[in-house]
């Protein structure tokens, strides 16, 4: 059963978000997903688990980032 569980959790997909603009200027709500997302400065890029939040967040900011499957 153990191995299962380790097997599926391998192939959970993963999303590659990458900041290409800056926050400033945008509603502070997006600066705070931006940062809870993980990113710092523009060009940082995150791995992240292929979830519905993870997916919610990159829609709330979908024009300051890139995504990468």
């Amino acid at each position: 059963m153990a191995k299962q569980a380790k097997s599926a959790k391998a192939a959970a997909k993963t999303v590659t978000i990458k900041l290409t603009k800056s926050p400033i200027g945008f509603n502070k709500n997006q600066a705070t997903v931006v940062e809870s997302i993980g990113l710092r400065r523009i060009n940082h890029s995150v791995t992240l688990a292929d979830t519905p939040e993870t997916r919610g967040m990159i829609f709330k900011v979908r024009h300051l980032v890139t995504v990468s499957e």
